[in-house]
């Protein structure tokens, strides 16, 4: 298997440095894990994710898939800031407690113009996914 074209500690700083507003201290989103065609980040908790029942929004989970996909898609081809979402489906399968969130995405396909991917979330030191999404993302020449 190939090896990452970029480590995480290197993607997080330029998501940082290009993405300020999304990727930042407070936003509670870290790269745990970079290979190539695999990653995990994670979510940590903030009470303003929660809705109403306690659990943690479908906003919050759909927006931490979205972010796993662009993260195991850069970390495959490197960095590509105009690498976009073209298709974002989710199924929501179990109301999250609050606390963290873990999302473990691995590509299931990559060309040279788009890759497609599945990503599953869970809930921190649980194994029963809260969410399962796949997502397809174009790729710039």
């Amino acid at each position: 298997m190939a090896a990452a074209a970029m480590s995480a500690e290197e993607l997080q700083r330029r998501l940082h440095a290009e993405f300020p507003e999304a990727f930042n201290p407070s936003s509670g989103l870290y790269i745990e894990h970079l290979e190539y065609g695999a990653c995990r980040v994670r979510r940590k908790f903030d009470p303003s994710t929660l809705r109403p029942g306690g659990t943690i929004s479908g906003p919050t989970m759909m927006a931490l898939a979205d972010v796993a996909m662009y993260v195991v898609v850069l970390g495959a081809i490197g960095w590509a800031p105009l690498a976009v979402t073209t298709q974002l489906n989710i199924h929501f399968l179990r109301k999250p407690a609050p606390g963290d969130l873990l999302a473990d995405a691995r590509l299931l396909r990559l060309g040279k113009r788009s890759a497609v991917g599945e990503v599953t979330v869970r809930s921190d030191g649980e194994e029963a996914p809260v969410a399962h999404a796949t997502s397809a993302y174009s790729i710039p020449e």
